[in-house]
């Protein structure tokens, strides 16, 4: 079986968080391919975090470690849980980035 590989600010194993679940995706996957849209982020599935950290730092022009970091720390404890689509999740930590705690 092939390991997915997403290429980007970070990688598996800078997340901060360590209990994700890792299920591959296709490479074509929604989830984890193209822009952040209404697909759901699950935010427990490591391939769609560390995507969607990824596309956001890139797409937000935050483009080192921390920053990608503090988004991962934002989804985790900060993004209200009604929450669910990668659109509104990037729209409200893009709003709250600098209310943030991290």
């Amino acid at each position: 079986m092939q390991k997915l590989r997403i290429m980007g600010v970070i990688n598996r194993s800078d997340l901060y968080y360590k209990d994700y679940s890792w299920t591959i995706l296709k490479n074509d996957d929604p989830k984890i391919s193209g822009e952040p849209d209404r697909s759901l982020l699950s935010r427990k599935e490591g391939y769609e975090i560390l995507y969607f950290v990824n596309k956001l730092s890139e797409i937000s022009n935050f483009k080192n470690k921390s920053s990608a970091i503090k988004i991962e720390k934002m989804i985790r404890e900060e993004v209200p849980h009604n929450i669910h689509s990668q659109e509104n999740i990037k729209t409200w930590i893009n709003d709250n980035w600098n209310k943030s705690k991290f």
